[in-house]
């Protein structure tokens, strides 16, 4: 299912211990598209949440079998399956899908950091701070000039941190609420409030 996070919260559990929750709110998803074998090559559930304002024209036409109500979706994901014959276009899916108890994997895109350096990157140690040092934080040595006379690749070096899709796999949930379509995962979600998240069964 396609969901958006609203935040975490925590439970307690019947022994009376806590448990620390993810809000993941997902109202009903609607199944605009079935992906066959036969016509694209793999079998798969193209499915849309949210009501969009305005839709760009490549969307409108991969939704103009839809009535004029279910071609507003805001988001548009793809969920590969064995077989599509049990579903069918128009069809919605619900958190009732999900139990308490249920493994999951959780995918979204991680909170964006901007450009960061190594020490926060990719957890380097800086150098002394006393006895004359000026190397507190620079990276230091990323190899040698004549052996091996490059720079390898994957050096950890500053730049970009963040935003980049992650996947959580094994999350359990803690309670799915089919009255407010919400779930309740145990531990973090990737991504900040109001995030896209895709839910599917481990």
């Amino acid at each position: 299912m396609i969901g958006r996070k609203l935040g975490m919260t925590r439970l307690f559990a019947d022994d009376g211990s806590v448990v620390p929750v993810s809000v993941i709110a997902a109202p009903p998803n609607t199944i605009t598209r079935l992906r066959t074998p036969e016509r694209d090559g793999y079998a798969a559930l193209q499915v849309g949440a949210g009501v969009a304002r305005r839709q760009t024209k490549p969307v409108a036409g991969q939704l103009s079998h839809l009535d004029k109500e279910q071609q507003r979706v805001a988001t548009l994901r793809e969920f590969r399956v064995e077989d599509v014959s049990v579903y069918e276009v128009g069809q919605t899916l619900d958190v009732s899908l999900f139990e308490a108890g249920e493994s999951v994997d959780i995918t979204g895109v991680s909170k964006g950091k901007g450009f960061a350096g190594t020490i926060k990157r990719h957890h380097f140690r800086r150098g002394p701070e006393t006895h004359g040092s000026d190397s507190h934080r620079a990276p230091g040595s990323i190899g040698g000039g004549t052996t091996p006379g490059k720079v390898f690749k994957g050096t950890g070096m500053a730049g970009h941190m963040g935003h980049v899709q992650v996947t959580v796999k094994g999350a359990t949930i803690v309670r799915s609420d089919s009255e407010r379509n919400l779930l309740l995962v145990r531990g973090p979600v990737p991504g900040p409030r109001n995030a896209i998240i895709v839910v599917r069964k481990a």
